[in-house]
C-alpha cells in the first residue's frame, strides 16, 4: 500500500510542478482568500520571469486568525535580473524532510490559482505566493520539512530555500481538502 501511495504521489508530483501553474488543483478547507497587494498589468510581450531570473524566499509564518493551527507563510519571489518579466500563475511547491513512514520524504502541495491573472516584476521588486500550512494537533504525530522546493510558473528548473524548524506540517498527501497548499502569485505593494 505505500508503494501505491508513494507512486501516486510522484507522479502527482510530478504532474504538478509540470503543469503551467493555470490550474486548480483543490479547494482550500474553510475557503480561503487570496491575500497580498496590488496588481501590475503585464503585457503579452513580457516574457515569463524564469528561474534564472529569481531569487526565492520565505517570510515568517503568521497564524490565521479564523482557522486554528493553520498558518500562512509568504513565498517571495525577487527579479534579481536587469529586465522587466510576467510572474503569475501558480508556483509548484514540494516540502522535503524526513522520510514518513506512510508518505515518504517528499509532501507534494496541492495548488490553488487563486492569484492574478497577469503581473510585472521589475528588476530589484518581488511577487509572492503564500503557503498555507496547517500544523499537527497537539500531542499528534509531527513531520517538520528542512527545505522548500519551488518552481516557478511555467519553468521546469527548482529555486530551493530553507523552512522554518519551528514549524510542523500535518501530513495529509492522501486528503480530497488538504490544510496545506500553495496559492497563485500575487502582485506586493510598491
Amino acid at each position: 500500500m505505500k508503494r501505491i501511495l508513494l507512486g501516486l504521489g510522484t507522479a502527482a508530483g510530478a504532474f504538478a510542478l509540470a503543469a503551467c501553474g493555470t490550474s486548480a488543483a483543490a479547494t482550500p478547507a474553510g475557503g480561503g482568500a487570496p491575500v497580498g497587494g496590488g496588481v501590475a498589468g503585464a503585457s503579452t510581450a513580457t516574457p515569463r520571469c524564469t528561474t534564472a531570473d529569481l531569487a526565492a524566499s520565505l517570510g515568517k509564518p503568521v497564524q490565521k486568525s479564523d482557522a486554528p493551527g493553520q498558518f500562512d507563510v509568504p513565498l517571495t519571489y525577487r527579479n534579481v535580473s536587469d529586465h522587466t518579466c510576467a510572474l503569475h500563475g501558480v508556483p509548484g511547491v514540494d516540502l522535503t524532510g524526513p522520510d514518513d513512514p506512510a508518505f515518504g520524504p517528499v509532501y507534494h502541495l496541492p495548488r490553488i490559482d487563486n492569484g492574478v491573472q497577469a503581473n510585472e516584476v521589475t528588476p530589484g521588486t518581488t511577487a509572492s505566493a503564500t503557503v498555507t500550512v496547517l500544523t499537527p494537533a497537539e500531542g499528534g504525530a509531527s513531520w517538520t520539512p528542512g527545505k522548500l522546493v519551488t518552481i516557478p510558473p511555467a519553468q521546469t528548473r527548482p529555486l530551493t530555500v530553507e523552512w522554518p524548524s519551528d514549524l510542523p506540517v500535518l501530513r495529509q498527501d492522501a486528503a480530497t481538502h488538504p490544510g496545506t497548499y500553495v496559492n497563485g502569485i500575487l502582485a506586493d505593494p510598491a
